[in-house]
């Protein structure tokens, strides 16, 4: 798991162009690995009901086949077609990843700039955010999910909550170190606003680190909603997800393997291919990770 510490300053993102594209892969091959990885797997889920089957349909003459021409992985307990649930149950675990660290990333975004720049909102705000840095995730997703009834909406929430606190402690640390620079302080002595030496010198510094951390969050999220939907508190049974194909083919392991081993792979895969993918960011956006010429 990648975790960026506030960089001493930001690369230059905006000078990047579509030619630096194989210079930057040949020096960051972690970012063309795991990035590579990562865009297979989301364009396999997606065209996933153009060549993967029902994932729900259960046959009861088909239970715990061997892998053939028409079920590749083979079936489950209940007939079913493991190949198409494992590929179906990607959609789940991206979609948790992703829309979790996107929406950690943005509320830490927002209260780690305002309370990077306002010492009486740090006081208070940083505060609440320790606190919820001590509450578990797992925890807190299972009280949420009793309360309202499973779903991949408040899985999300549950997930995101835990994680933003991190965020917004590394976002500023980041408003800390360049409200302190001189063209900061130049613009706002020539007269520009506020909210426009946020918009224009602060937040794009933070880019990076968001970046890099998003990319740790993303694979934490994806880890535990495999975790909750294995404990049966994830997304409802009828919704295939690795965590409860997994959960529900634990019993016939020695019968067949490949209901366990198929989402097994692909969850480590997955996770692996978005930690990558931060290592390689960390790598580029970190000047002193940089190689010198």
């Amino acid at each position: 798991m990648t975790l960026l510490s506030a960089p001493a300053e930001a690369a230059p993102m905006a000078r990047l162009q579509l030619s630096d594209v194989p210079r930057l892969a040949r020096r960051h091959p972690l970012i063309l690995i795991g990035g590579g990885l990562l865009m297979f797997l989301i364009v396999q889920a997606m065209a996933a009901p153009l060549y993967a089957g029902d994932p729900v349909n259960i046959d009861p003459f088909r239970r715990l086949q061997q892998p053939s021409a028409e079920m590749w992985f083979g079936s489950d307990n209940l007939g079913r077609d493991v190949f198409a649930r494992t590929i179906f149950g990607a959609r789940v675990s991206l979609v948790v990843g992703l829309m979790s660290a996107a929406c950690a990333a943005v509320v830490g975004l927002l209260v780690g700039v305002v309370a990077g720049y306002s010492r009486s909102f740090d006081n208070v705000v940083m505060r609440v955010m320790d606190g919820l840095m001590s509450i578990p995730t797992i925890l807190l997703a299972i009280a949420l999910i009793s309360l309202t009834g499973p779903g991949l909406g408040i899985l999300i929430v549950a997930i995101a909550i835990p994680e933003t606190p991190a965020i917004a402690r590394l976002v500023r640390s980041v408003v800390l170190g360049i409200r302190e620079r001189p063209y900061v302080e130049a613009a706002l002595c020539g007269g520009a606003r506020l909210p426009r030496v946020l918009w224009r010198h602060i937040l794009p510094s933070t880019v990076p680190a968001l970046m890099v951390q998003g990319a740790t969050v993303c694979a934490g999220a994806i880890l535990t909603e495999a975790g909750l939907s294995f404990l049966g508190v994830g997304v409802p049974p009828e919704i295939p997800s690795w965590g409860n194909m997994i959960a529900s083919s634990r019993l016939y392991l020695a019968i067949a393997p490949l209901t366990i081993f198929a989402p097994g792979i692909y969850l480590a895969v997955t996770v692996l291919a978005v930690n990558l993918l931060g290592d390689g960011l960390r790598d580029m956006f970190d000047p002193r990770a940089r190689p010198r010429p």
